[in-house]
C-alpha cells in the first residue's frame, strides 16, 4: 500500500491554515527527569474542539466536491471526532449528522450540537453507531467520514509532526496515543520523511489493545475491547490503511494500564497545568510505564483534553490512590462512645486529613460489641500511608484496605 506522501501532510497544513490553532510545546521537568532526558508535551488538549481530530476531518471533508458536500456528511463518534466533525462542516457550509452512543458523556453531546451537527442515538455501543452511520450514508446519500481509516484523515493528522519538528527539530521520539491509528500513521509518515532516523512509538490502553495482536499475526486482528477509562482509544480492530502504515513505520506500540493512565493524568493535572482526558494522558502513561523504550530529546502528544468533569473526579481519586495519596480502610473498633472520637483523634495526630467516614454497626461478620468504619482518607505519599497503617495497628485496631 502506498505511504501517505509528505506532500500530502505539507498540503493538508496549507488548508489547515486559519482554521486550527498551532499548539504548543512545553517542557515538561518531572517526565524528564523520569526519563533521563529532555521530555516535551505537544499540547492537542487545547487545539479547538479540544482534540487533534478537527485537523483529519477538516481535510477529509474539505478534499470533498461541492455535490458531496452539498449532500452532507455523516460520523460515528463518543465525543472527539464527532465535534472535529460537526466544526469542519460548519466550516465548510455543509450538513454534518453524528452518531453517537446512548450515555456518551454529556459534554461531548452539547458540544457537537452547538458546532452545528445533528446528533443521534443508535445504540449503546460506537459499533452500533458506526452500522447506523454506514446506514444513513447509503440511504441518505451522506458521505461518510471516517474517524481514521482514509488518506486524508491520516494526512491531516500528520501536520502535527510537521509542528513538532519545525520548533524542536532535535527531538529523537516521538509517542502518541494509538486507537484505530491515524494519529500515530500520519505523524510517523511526515516524521519520518524528514528525519529518517526518528523513532515513533505508539500506546494503547492495555484493555482495548488491537494493534500488538495485529501486529504480530501481519494482519488486522479484531479484538473484544474491555472497558477503560480512556475509552477516546478504545477500538476493536486497525483500519486496513492505518495497519499498513502502523506496520511499515511506527518502530513500536506498548499498552499501558489503567493505574499509568489515571497517574498519568493526574500528572498532566498537577505538574504540567493541563486537562487531559485519560486516551489523550496514554503518551504520558507509556512514559511513566515503559521509560527504558524512548531515547530523549522525547514528545508525548496530549491527544485530547474533553473529559467528563464527574469521570474527571474519579479518575484523579484513582490517580491519587495508585500514588499513594488517597487511602482506602475499613477499621474495626469497640462499639462504645468515643470510639469513633478516638480513632479520628488518632488520625489528626498524624495529620491525615478524612475525607468521607461510613460507621457501620449492624453487620452480620461484626461482633456484638463491634462496630466498623469505612474511611477515605487523603495523605502525603507512600510513607506517610505506610506511618498511619502502622500507627493504627500499633493502637491495636484491625484493617483491612478497600
Amino acid at each position: 500500500m502506498e505511504l501517505v506522501s509528505v506532500d500530502e501532510v505539507r498540503a493538508a497544513r496549507e488548508l489547515l491554515r486559519g482554521v486550527i490553532v498551532a499548539t504548543p510545546l512545553l517542557q515538561s521537568r518531572v517526565l524528564s527527569e523520569a526519563i533521563g532526558g529532555p521530555v516535551y508535551l505537544k499540547c492537542e488538549n487545547v487545539q479547538r474542539t479540544g482534540s487533534f481530530k478537527v485537523r483529519g476531518a477538516y481535510v477529509r471533508i474539505a478534499g470533498l466536491t461541492e455535490a458531496q458536500r452539498a449532500g452532507g456528511v455523516v460520523a460515528a463518534s463518543a465525543g472527539n471526532h464527532a465535534q472535529g466533525v460537526a466544526l469542519a462542516a460548519s466550516l465548510l457550509g455543509c450538513k454534518a449528522t453524528v452518531f453517537m452512543p446512548e450515555g456518551a458523556p454529556l459534554p461531548k453531546v452539547e458540544a457537537t450540537r452547538s458546532y452545528g451537527a445533528e446528533v443521534v442515538f443508535p445504540g449503546p455501543t460506537v459499533d452500533a453507531c458506526l452500522v447506523a452511520a454506514r446506514e444513513y450514508a447509503d440511504e441518505c446519500g451522506a458521505v461518510f467520514i471516517h474517524p481514521f481509516d482514509h488518506r486524508d484523515v491520516v494526512a491531516g493528522q500528520g501536520t502535527i509532526a510537521l509542528e513538532i519538528l519545525e520548533e524542536l527539530p532535535e527531538v529523537r521520539t516521538i509517542v502518541t496515543a494509538v486507537g484505530g491509528g491515524g494519529l500515530i500513521s500520519g505523524v510517523a509518515g511526515a516524521a519520518k520523511a524528514l528525519k529518517p532516523e526518528i523513532k515513533v512509538v505508539g500506546a494503547q490502553a492495555k484493555r482495548a489493545a488491537a494493534f500488538p495482536p495485529s501486529l504480530a499475526a501481519g494482519r488486522p486482528i479484531r479484538i473484544e475491547p474491555r472497558p477503560t477509562m480512556a475509552d477516546g482509544i478504545s477500538v476493536g480492530s486497525p483500519g486496513e490503511l492505518t495497519y499498513a502504515l502502523v506496520s511499515e513505520l511506527v518502530d513500536a506500540v506498548v499498552t499501558v494500564t489503567e493505574e499509568s493512565i489515571s497517574q498519568a493524568l493526574l500528572l498532566c493535572l498537577e505538574r504540567a497545568k493541563q486537562v487531559v482526558e485519560p486516551a489523550g494522558a496514554a503518551g504520558v502513561a507509556a512514559l511513566l510505564e515503559h521509560a527504558y523504550a524512548f531515547e530523549p530529546p522525547v514528545v508525548a502528544v496530549l491527544s485530547g483534553g474533553n473529559i467528563d468533569p464527574l469521570l474527571l473526579s474519579k479518575v484523579l481519586r484513582h490517580g491519587l490512590a495508585g500514588a499513594g495519596r488517597y487511602l482506602v480502610v475499613r477499621c474495626r473498633l469497640t462499639d462504645r462512645p468515643g470510639a469513633l472520637v478516638t480513632l479520628l483523634g488518632e488520625l489528626a495526630e498524624l495529620g491525615v486529613n478524612v475525607l468521607d467516614v461510613m460507621h457501620e454497626r449492624m453487620a452480620a461478620r461484626l461482633h456484638v460489641e463491634e462496630a466498623e468504619v469505612l474511611l477515605h482518607l487523603e495523605t502525603r505519599g507512600p510513607d506517610h500511608c505506610q506511618d498511619v497503617l502502622a500507627r493504627l495497628r500499633r493502637k491495636g485496631y484491625t484493617l483491612k484496605l478497600s
